[in-house]
Parts: C-alpha cells; sequence; structure tokens
C-alpha cells in the first residue's frame, strides 16, 4: 500500500509526522486547563472585590447597553455599575 500525503486514515504511516499548527505547551487537557483559567479568573475578581452577577436581557436592551457603551467608550459591565449606582445615589437622596 502505498503512502498518500493526504491519506490521514492510516493514522500509523503518520506517527512520526510533524504535523503543523500550534504546538502543545501544556501536558493538561483543554478542559483541565479551562478549568484551572476560569479558577485563577474568579481568585483575581475575588481579589478586586468583584462579584458575579448573571443577567438575562433582550436583543433590544443588549442593543442599547453596547451603544451607550461605545459611546462612553466602556465596557457593559462598567456601564451596568454606573447606571446602577446613579439610579441608587438618586434614589437615596429623594428618600432623605
Amino acid at each position: 500500500m502505498a503512502k498518500e500525503q493526504l491519506d490521514r486514515t492510516t493514522l500509523d504511516l503518520f506517527a512520526d509526522e510533524r504535523r503543523p499548527g500550534r504546538p502543545k505547551t501544556s501536558t493538561l487537557s483543554r478542559d483541565e486547563q479551562l478549568r484551572i483559567n476560569k479558577r485563577n479568573q474568579l481568585k483575581r475578581d475575588k481579589v478586586r472585590g468583584l462579584k458575579r452577577v448573571e443577567l438575562k436581557l433582550t436583543q433590544e436592551a443588549v442593543d442599547a447597553l453596547d451603544e451607550l457603551s461605545d459611546a462612553q467608550q466602556i465596557n457593559r459591565s462598567e456601564l451596568i455599575e454606573l447606571l446602577l449606582l446613579n439610579e441608587y445615589k438618586k434614589r437615596k437622596k429623594n428618600r432623605a
């Protein structure tokens, strides 16, 4: 049987051949790498005093957030925090 360069079904013929692409830099599986990266991200957020909050919004609300955040050159998260704190301060001021 001839070795065909495009035939990848006969894996034993290509076991030694180096394939182009991103080199493997970690011995961990991709799932394990993602788990570790997420754990590290949560630790960084905790140190910065951040808490995770999940929202479900309509596409219209997301589009509005994107437009407003682009205009103010901040990300959505920062915009939501800014709007929330401004509303809280306004209501607190009106109660006093």
